[in-house]
């Protein structure tokens, strides 16, 4: 059985960048296509980037308990199905996940095993001037950012693990590291101990 990695950040912090690194450099590791109701931008793709349904839809599988989070986040809804996330925890895959603290929460309380990783920008300095070198957002919506993410920063004390992103190759090989040290937890691999030396566990 595999198990969800959950990543979380505020916005700027560069948790995009590292998650995607991990999937395509990390072997049987997967990645949760969270629903949305919000349109598609730019070049996006549905199933790809977010599977994209209505607003109605979204909340007919939220009423019927398709979801194991979600959450309005900027007026959209976003939430991770329970099926798409079992089909590849069942097949061994390791999962990754991108969620806010709510999101990590709630994961965590259905899948205890999951393992939580927050990632902090250097201080908030610096995370204003990687959201203004985006030219992405109004002032307005830069102090919504920034108010956020500073609450949002409280919840890291409850994670498993912490990375401060100072330096992007040094917070990319700590993630790296995070997986392989987990995958190595002796619970991980008591079955391929069985299976190579024909020894039973209490």
């Amino acid at each position: 059985m595999g198990r969800p990695f959950v990543f979380s950040a505020p916005s700027g912090a560069g948790k995009t960048t590292i998650v995607d690194n991990l999937r395509e450099t990390v072997s049987s590791i997967g990645y949760s296509v969270s629903h949305t109701s919000r349109e598609l931008r730019g070049s996006e793709k549905d199933g790809i980037h977010y599977h994209f349904v209505g607003r109605k839809t979204f909340s007919r599988m939220a009423a019927s308990g398709a979801f194991v989070e979600w959450a309005e986040v900027y007026g959209n809804l976003y939430g991770t199905s329970f099926s798409s996330l079992d089909a590849q925890i069942t097949q061994g895959f390791d999962v990754l996940l991108d969620l806010d603290p709510q999101g990590a929460e709630n994961i965590k309380k259905h899948y205890p095993d999951s393992v939580l990783v927050y990632i902090l920008p250097p201080s908030l300095e610096i995370l204003e001037k990687r959201l203004q070198g985006r030219g992405t957002d109004d002032e307005k919506a830069m102090k919504l950012r920034l108010e956020k993410a500073l609450n949002d920063i409280k919840s890291c004390v409850w994670y498993d693990y912490v990375i401060i992103n100072d330096d992007l190759e040094t917070a990319i090989g700590d993630a790296r590291s995070i997986v392989t040290s987990e995958r190595c937890r002796t619970t991980r691999q008591a079955q391929k101990i069985r299976e190579l030396f024909g020894v039973s566990f209490p």
